[in-house]
């Protein structure tokens, strides 16, 4: 199978997935859905905010999921009806066992750091804050 048929779904927030997002896109890659989180209140006026990758995903026309909970059922159930071959997560939640087992080949996770250090929230900001002279950034399957 032509790897470019493949069957993805990205799923990411902030601002560090969206260069991966793109570059899929830009390579021809099938993605057949964007996950991210819901859009919430921030700022002063407490205006609805979206994530980075909600803008990049809607500027590339590709179809977005934002569940509150990723192990409900309709979030469970619209995932089995995208019948994903690949999963690609970058900066994003913890995934249940359901979801990320789901793809036939598999979920790829790109995190920003040398794991396990500075797992959770805010990798690069941690490594900035505790002065590193040295990071990186993990994958795994």
């Amino acid at each position: 199978m032509d790897p470019k048929q493949l069957r993805i779904v990205f799923m990411g927030t902030p601002e560090f997935a969206v260069p991966s997002l793109r570059a899929l896109v830009a390579g021809g890659y099938r993605v057949v859905a964007v996950v991210t989180t819901p859009d919430k209140p921030a700022g002063r006026g407490q205006r609805m905010h979206e994530s980075d990758v909600k803008a990049a995903a809607r500027e590339l026309g590709l179809p977005i999921l934002q569940p509150e909970k990723l192990k409900a059922g309709e979030f469970v159930d619209a995932m089995r009806e995208l019948r994903p071959d690949l999963g690609i997560v970058i900066a994003f939640r913890m995934l249940p066992e359901v979801i990320w087992a789901m793809p036939r080949l598999g979920t790829f996770n790109l995190h920003a750091s040398l794991l396990p250090q500075y797992r959770g929230a805010a990798p690069i900001n941690w490594a900035i804050i505790n002065g590193e002279r040295q990071t990186g950034v993990t994958t795994f399957l």
